[in-house]
């Protein structure tokens, strides 16, 4: 017999403009929280994880879900389906952030993609979290309003751990800016099954020119509270080759202390990121 799961009682509000959100965050207090995909707050709810004495519902706020590419980089609106990140067909996107609708793709399952939002991604701040890694790598910047008004945090900065961001309980976030085209860039990850949570994923970006590898940026996650960001200096100047892709992941490795838990031991996660960070960096480079 199934175990029945319901939420603890809460209110629920519906805002309809930024503002409106943010004066009832600031009412309700602390305990209060944003309701937009739902699909990681619900469960947790479901379970007690999460026991939010009020809900903001924002997903009827006009003007947060968009894409726009130009020459100042990529902005992606809060709302911003995980599905319509994946289907866009806009060239600008493709051409400079084409990594964005490719990595959708290892987005859970199609109800999860077409309901999940970018920006409640980004709140919920999972370590192994396709946008959180990508933010990071590409040095994101984070959008967010208050009560005295619009502030903007880079990602690295915005994360500080397992669910916990630099958000205050009043403000909310509005958008995502990349400032820059991503270029040849990927992103690979490993789950037990389809749809399921990775248990280590490897995002990198790649600066090659005339068969050598100038720059790597790599960035791993489910190896700790926090994206991992790799030192990979050692990288510059080598040939843009199989050898160095192998060499780059063994440096990951080297770099990550993952802990031991029932998906699996420390030494297999380290094994994992060094596989990974491997393959991104050859699709990378074949971009």
């Amino acid at each position: 017999m199934g175990v029945r799961v319901k939420p603890a009682s809460f209110a629920y509000h519906r805002a309809a403009s930024v503002p409106e959100a943010v004066a009832l965050l600031a009412e309700l207090g602390d305990e209060a929280k944003i309701l937009a995909g739902g699909l990681s707050l619900v469960p947790m709810m479901n379970f007690r994880l999460a026991r939010p004495s009020a809900l903001v519902d924002v997903t009827r706020i006009p003007g947060l879900s968009y894409l726009r590419a130009d020459g100042d980089g990529l902005r992606i609106g809060a709302l911003t389906t995980h599905r319509a990140i994946e289907t866009t067909t806009d060239p600008a996107v493709r051409a400079g952030f084409g990594v964005l609708p490719r990595a959708a793709r290892w987005i859970g399952h199609y109800p999860i993609r077409s309901r999940g939002t970018f920006g409640g991604s980004i709140a919920h701040a999972d370590p192994a979290s396709e946008w959180c890694l990508l933010a990071v790598l590409l040095g994101a910047q984070v959008v967010l309003h208050g009560p005295d008004g619009q502030r903007t945090v880079p990602a690295a900065e915005f994360l500080h751990g397992y669910y916990t961001t630099d958000a205050a309980p009043d403000e909310m976030i509005t958008e995502v800016w990349f400032p820059r085209p991503a270029g040849r860039a990927a992103l690979h990850e490993f789950a037990q099954r389809a749809g399921d949570f990775a248990i280590v994923a490897a995002a990198v970006l790649a600066d090659i020119a005339d068969g050598t590898l100038r720059s790597a940026g790599v960035v791993v996650g489910g190896v700790g509270p926090l994206p991992v960001l790799i030192d990979t200096a050692a990288l510059a100047g080598q040939p843009a080759e199989p050898g160095t892709w192998h060499a780059a992941g063994e440096l990951a490795a080297a770099q990550v202390e993952p802990s031991s838990d029932n998906h699996g031991s420390a030494a297999y996660r380290r094994r994992l990121t060094a596989t990974l960070v491997s393959r991104a960096l050859a699709q990378a480079a074949a971009a």
